[in-house]
């Protein structure tokens, strides 16, 4: 019993307080590790981010480069059907200037049949009061 009554208390003191410095140490440094942890995991995710903002970026801008080219082609295409409209009208009036004038060469020569056939028939009667 002597014994425990010699028991130093500050040397008990002294290894409480060196295990709460230890634990207190050891927490300081798992805080720093997990706040690094943290702030590296916060990066990555932004990297992460950024990237994938990238790749819809540069899908949008494909989309948007292609959507333009395609009006581009409409424009040219709509263009090129009004000329066509146009030529296709010119040749409509330019086929019915030649079938009106086919249909004036058969009335001409319908009516130099005729001609001919009343000058024949007045050449004939001429003939016929001659000789009489």
């Amino acid at each position: 019993m002597d014994r425990s009554k010699q028991v130093d208390p500050n040397g008990l003191e002294a290894s409480l307080i060196q295990i709460i410095n230890s634990h207190h140490s050891s927490s300081l440094k798992l805080r720093e590790s997990t706040e690094k942890a943290k702030k590296d995991g916060i990066r990555s995710a932004r990297r992460v981010s950024e990237l994938l903002v990238d790749s819809v970026n540069r899908e949008v801008q494909e989309a948007f480069v292609m959507q333009k080219r395609i009006e581009m082609e409409i424009r040219a295409l709509t263009a090129s059907i009004l000329q066509f409209g146009k030529q296709t009208d010119q040749w409509l009036a330019a086929s019915h200037s030649i079938n009106t004038a086919i249909k004036e060469i058969g009335d001409f020569e319908n009516w130099m049949k005729t001609m001919e056939f009343d000058c024949k028939s007045i050449n004939a009667a001429i003939c016929n009061i001659h000789q009489e």
